[in-house]
């Protein structure tokens, strides 16, 4: 049976790759890669041309066949019905469906007929899986693949803290990036509106005109398509990186952009490496049989988070030997996948060197800067958190204040202690208020820099000064000047007082309602913040309508919420004509 479906698949891969690319722009709700398993049963149980399509084959393949071999039955239960209906669309829209196929109408028909059985199967599916856990053998720590980052949670939390390089040291690594300047090249050779094969995406003889703008060797047999997975990785990666884009049903064209990779703007550059980020995955070694392949699946991934375990740096045979056990413990055929593929690293290896992640020297593989930012990106992606910070001779001013109004006091301020050690404490003072100038409407990070500038001392007066003519920090500037007793500073005014409570109650309003409504006790009896209410609306800070919405909802006081929605109407009143103008 597995070369029966090894066959089929070979079959169907040109034609569902042509649908994965006719389908962002034709149907963009539905899920071009859960059509794969619906269109390889339909194949090996149903018909011998993979275009011809009947009514009933839709029940027997969706409703009889998929229960019993799908992996991911609450996706197929969202996105099935979806994807196979946009797939039908595209066979018939396309010409692709076969003389003797039942109308699309018909088809489609009977694919709402089938619907609710095909959920009701997949939703019987769940309930009988569950996963199974209590009644398996399996370890209830079992990795569910190689490639899991789950079971290096624990050793991840413990790591030191990992420091980031600034973006335009990661922008400037990845305009070297050897992969994407080939995918570049593959890209441009594609040029516009290239026609891709039913069949195959290139004939022969442009696969051996890309091969030959790669520097990539020809296979010595035809049929070329199934002996260059390296040309289709570069393909792959061209996709990931958007530099190759669908423009029609069957051509494909270059993105008016990518010949100037690498670009100029650092945010640009980024951008596009990490969009490519996910390509990791084609570094796994491709064998000739697809379950030795697939016992081997996430290879490279695995090999990435052992690196960051081991803080960037691992002899490449013990990483063989790690994962080689890891991989027969995953699969029972990872030990056979493992002596077939020879050195199963070396496509890894290759890869990840091609994608500027690693390097390898001595026999010892190490995370580059772009590789740490990477693997801490595919953490995040799977929602697994890292003590992960700017290095502390690239935090600028904002990084800093951004982080630590995240971190415990004590830690925030060995970090600022870390910062200042860089510079003179006038320079810091300098650019800390410069950072909290940068967003009117962010009070914790205005509330931090006063803080941490405040900590300075006299050597923070020019700062505090230049800060005075800056609206939402001059009431920072003149209760700092005032209490370091400068003769010719300006007296802090009630409006700066206002701007301190709402600054206080902005930051208090995002702690949660107690913390809230706290805080509006802190001004004193009801009689004294109603009053406050009455003038207040009158400041021009950013928050102060959404504050007396919310002191109006959550204020125990009626009279003091009735001031509240009083002050809020003319607050508004006000702003209607200033936003007209």
């Amino acid at each position: 049976m597995t070369d029966r479906i090894e066959a089929a698949a070979t079959e169907l891969r040109p034609l569902l790759q042509e649908f994965i690319l006719w389908a962002p722009d034709n149907a963009p709700d539905s899920d071009p890669d859960l059509v794969g398993p619906a269109a390889l049963w339909h194949r090996l149980i149903a018909r011998d041309d993979v275009h011809l399509w009947k009514r009933e084959d839709l029940r027997m393949v969706l409703v009889e066949r998929l229960p019993q071999v799908v992996e991911d039955p609450d996706a197929a239960a969202d996105g099935m019905v979806p994807a196979v209906r946009s797939y039908l669309t595209f066979l018939s829209e396309t010409g692709r469906l076969a003389e003797g196929s039942d109308d699309l109408d018909d088809l489609l028909d009977e694919l709402d007929a089938v619907e609710e059985d095909f959920v009701e199967a997949m939703e019987e599916v769940l309930g009988e899986r569950d996963w199974e856990e209590e009644d398996d053998e399996l370890d209830e720590e079992e990795v569910e693949g190689l490639g899991d980052f789950e079971p290096f949670t624990d050793e991840l939390a413990d790591l030191p803290t990992i420091r980031l390089r600034p973006d335009a040291e990661l922008a400037d690594a990845a305009r070297e990036v050897p992969l994407i300047h080939k995918a570049r090249d593959l890209a441009v050779w594609v040029g516009r509106s290239r026609k891709v094969g039913e069949d195959s995406l290139l004939s022969d003889d442009e696969i051996s005109q890309a091969l030959a703008v790669l520097g990539l060797p020809e296979p010595d047999e035809k049929p070329f398509a199934h002996a260059v997975p390296a040309l289709w990785n570069l393909w792959n990666l061209a996709v990931d990186l958007e530099f190759l884009t669908p423009d029609g049903e069957d051509t494909v064209s270059v993105d008016a952009d990518t010949a100037a990779w690498p670009f100029e703007n650092d945010e640009d550059v980024l951008d596009a490496w990490m969009l490519g980020l996910h390509s990791v995955d084609y570094g796994d070694p491709e064998l000739d049989d697809d379950d030795l392949t697939l016992s081997l699946s996430g290879l490279t991934r695995a090999l990435l988070v052992r690196l960051l375990v081991a803080e960037g740096e691992r002899p490449l045979g013990e990483l063989r030997e790690e994962l080689a056990e890891a991989a027969a413990e995953f699969d029972d055929l990872g030990s056979a996948a493992w002596e077939e593929a020879g050195d199963p690293l070396a496509s890894v290896v290759e890869w990840l060197s091609g994608y500027g992640m690693v390097t390898v020297e001595d026999d010892r593989v190490r995370l580059t800067a772009l590789g740490t930012e990477g693997v801490v990106h595919l953490l995040d992606d799977d929602d697994i958190e890292v003590d992960a910070r700017p290095a502390i001779d690239a935090m600028t001013a904002l990084d800093l204040l951004s982080l630590s109004a995240d971190l415990p006091e004590e830690e925030a301020d060995a970090e600022f202690a870390a910062w200042m050690r860089l510079r003179e404490p006038a320079t810091a003072a300098e650019e800390l208020l410069e950072a909290a100038a940068e967003d009117e409407a962010d009070a914790l990070i205005r509330v931090q820099a006063a803080s941490l500038v405040g900590s300075l001392g006299p050597v923070a007066v020019p700062a505090w000064r230049e800060a005075l003519n800056e609206p939402s920090l001059r009431p920072y500037a003149a209760t700092h000047l005032a209490q370091l007793g400068i003769d010719d500073a300006p007296e802090p005014s009630q409006s700066d007082t206002h701007w301190l409570i709402l600054d206080m109650w902005t930051i208090s309003a995002g702690l949660g309602r107690p913390e809230f409504v706290s805080s509006l006790h802190d001004i004193g009896p009801a009689p004294v913040l109603s009053s406050l209410l009455e003038v207040i609306w009158k400041m021009p800070h950013p928050h102060v309508e959404e504050l007396l919405e919310a002191i109006s909802e959550a204020h125990p006081d009626k009279q003091v919420a009735k001031a509240a929605k009083r002050a809020l109407f003319k607050a508004r009143s006000k702003a209607a004509p200033d936003a007209a103008e």
